[in-house]
């Protein structure tokens, strides 16, 4: 045997048990204080999509996490934006996009300036915080939800969702201006 082979392998055997009892944190949604990247503005939104947390950055080095929903694959949103307007309980309608992609679900505003009211049945759910870049509606919005199964998973037409309760608490916490950022 090789010493170089010797060595590798018991490096290899040394390291299975490790990897072996290793376990991938469980997702949780509820909202809990994190260490976060001090590099990190006060006050500054982030999102992470791949692992459904969005991050409010509370001081340097931490934030409060709370767990979300994203968009669907090609539909996501990824970048910057600035949180220009705030809404409780805000009307909804589809964009067009959404209806071109699947009329059948949308079609009773085919052909219409119909929007939905807001309260408890309404997908935007509680509050929502709409995205702007360069003083223009990206029509991304962070939001509840009347699916709080949706959340930690990959399913929306591109906006982040939250539970009701942890939205209305964000909602308090952020003022208009907020930057955000999705990677």
């Amino acid at each position: 045997m090789l010493r170089r082979t010797f060595i590798a392998s018991s490096l290899a055997a040394t390291a299975v048990p490790q990897l072996a009892s290793a376990q991938a944190a469980a997702f949780d949604p509820t909202p809990q204080k994190v260490r976060i990247k001090k590099s990190y503005k006060v006050g500054e939104l982030l999102i992470l999509p791949r692992s459904y947390y969005l991050y409010f950055v509370t001081a340097p080095g931490e934030a409060m996490r709370y767990g979300v929903g994203v968009g669907k694959a090609g539909l996501e949103f990824t970048g910057s934006a600035t949180i220009s307007v705030k809404k409780e309980w805000p009307t909804w309608r589809p964009t067009n996009e959404m209806i071109e992609r699947d009329p059948k679900a949308y079609a009773r505003f085919i052909g219409n300036t119909e929007a939905q009211p807001g309260g408890p049945g309404n997908p935007l759910g509680a509050r929502a915080l709409y995205l702007f870049q360069n003083g223009k509606d990206t029509y991304f919005r962070i939001h509840g939800t009347t699916a709080p199964k949706s959340i930690g998973r990959s399913v929306s037409n591109g906006c982040i969702r939250m539970l009701n309760a942890h939205v209305k608490d964000l909602y308090e916490r952020v003022p208009i201006g907020t930057t955000v950022t999705v990677l």
